[in-house]
C-alpha cells in the first residue's frame, strides 16, 4: 500500500530540499496551475513555460511561505505573477494586432450546442495578448482595475480599455459562433 502525504508533509519536505516531495508535491497541483497558465498562454507550449518557471519560483520561495493561508493559493499567485512577468518581457517582441484586424482574420467554428470548457478556453487563448491578460486578470482572478494597471505597468484607463475590447472581441466571436458561421461584415 502506497504511502499518502499530506501537502503539509510535502511541504515541509520541499522547504528541507527533497526532491521526492518536490515531485509529488508538483503532481499533486500542476494540473490546476497548468488550467491558469492556459488561461494566460497563447499555446500550449507557451503554458508548459509558465508552469516550469512559476515551480522553479515556487521552490525557491518556499520559505517565504508563512502558513496564513491556502498554501495552493500562494502557488496560484507565484504562478499569475510568472505569467505575467512572461507577457511584460515578451510584450516588446509582439506584434500588436489591432480589433479590427482581428475580425478579418478567418474564425473557428464550434457547434454552440457542444460548446465545451475547452472551446472557451480556446478562444480567450484567441484574443491578442494585451486583452487576454487583463481579461484573465479582471474576470477570473479578480484584480481590480488599479492592480492590474500596477502589475502590467499600464494605466488604470488602459487596463479599462484592454477589458472593454477583450469583451467586444469575445462578443462578436461567440456572436459568430452561435450563428453557425455567419461572419456578416466582417467575412474576407
Amino acid at each position: 500500500m502506497e504511502k499518502v502525504y499530506t501537502i503539509d508533509a510535502l511541504l515541509d519536505g520541499c522547504k528541507r530540499g527533497d526532491r521526492k516531495a518536490q515531485e509529488m508535491l508538483y503532481h499533486a497541483v500542476a494540473s490546476k496551475m497548468f488550467n491558469v497558465c492556459m488561461r494566460y498562454a497563447s499555446s500550449d507550449e507557451e503554458a508548459q513555460d509558465m508552469l516550469q518557471n512559476g515551480f522553479i519560483r515556487v521552490f525557491k520561495s518556499l520559505s517565504t511561505f508563512r502558513e496564513e493561508g491556502s498554501f495552493e493559493g500562494w502557488i496560484r499567485r507565484i504562478i499569475i505573477n510568472t505569467a505575467i512577468e512572461m507577457y511584460r518581457k515578451n510584450i516588446n517582441k509582439q506584434n500588436t494586432v489591432q480589433l479590427d484586424e482581428m475580425f478579418d482574420q478567418e474564425q473557428d467554428l464550434f457547434d454552440m450546442q457542444r460548446l465545451e470548457v475547452s472551446d472557451l478556453m480556446k478562444i480567450i487563448q484567441q484574443l491578442p495578448d494585451g486583452y487576454r491578460i487583463v481579461f484573465n486578470m479582471y474576470a477570473i482572478e479578480g484584480y481590480s482595475h488599479k492592480e492590474i494597471a500596477k502589475s502590467l505597468q499600464i494605466s488604470e484607463g488602459a487596463s479599462k480599455s484592454q477589458l472593454s475590447r477583450a469583451r467586444a472581441w469575445l462578443k462578436n466571436k461567440l456572436l459568430i459562433i452561435e450563428g453557425g458561421g455567419n461572419y456578416g461584415s466582417y467575412a474576407r
